[in-house]
């Protein structure tokens, strides 16, 4: 059954030098009106959860969630998705320090930059901040990772860190854990304290 993960699938292989026939008749057929661009898999994995707590079916509206693989790639996806390419309406999420990668790859493929919402450090910065380091610690040991974040804390690289620092870093050591606190840290979130650039973005879709 053709569906956005076929589209997804389709958008990252024409990315990385694939035929673009594929991705085209599908955005057609399904139809795509807009592609979110997200670094990486966490970050589709936080705005899916936040847009199911608020009961919306992105892909149900013709928006698609793309993880780039990188800052880097946004260009790139920009020039095949955006005014040159699909057509699609083009928003996202990025990193302050990145947004200047940003800026240079959409005005290269023509495309607006103001559809775009900077994290300060990074989606997971803001959703510690947002819940605050004693919540995401009882998080941790609800997901049974407690005794993997008393070892982690243990490293010598460690010292010195903030609290919010050393949980920042934890979340991206082991394969996967990003993907999976993406969902539990947005679903852990009150209403009102969803961080600004995520609750822009989605209230912008």
């Amino acid at each position: 059954m053709t569906d956005m993960g076929s589209f997804q699938e389709a958008v990252t292989a024409w990315a990385a030098g694939g035929p673009g026939d594929p991705a085209r008749e599908l955005a057609a057929r399904l139809p795509v009106r807009a592609a979110v661009l997200l670094e990486g898999p966490s970050d589709v994995a936080a705005v899916s959860a936040l847009a199911a707590s608020r009961g919306r079916n992105l892909a149900a509206e013709g928006i698609c969630l793309l993880s780039m693989g990188g800052a880097m790639n946004v260009g790139r996806f920009a020039r095949l998705l955006g005014p040159a390419g699909l057509g699609l309406r083009l928003t996202g999420l990025c990193d302050e320090a990145e947004r200047r990668y940003y800026a240079r790859g959409l005005e290269r493929a023509g495309a607006a930059q103001q559809g775009f919402f900077a994290c300060a450090a990074d989606l997971e910065d803001e959703l510690i901040r947002a819940l605050g380091v004693t919540r995401v610690e009882e998080l941790v040991r609800a997901e049974g990772d407690l005794r993997a974040l008393q070892t982690f804390l243990r490293q010598p690289a460690q010292r010195g860190r903030t609290s919010q620092q050393q949980l920042r870093r934890f979340l991206g050591t082991t394969r996967g854990r990003k993907i999976r606190y993406g969902r539990v840290l947005v679903e852990a979130l009150d209403p009102d304290g969803v961080p600004a650039p995520l609750d822009g973005l989605l209230t912008s879709l």
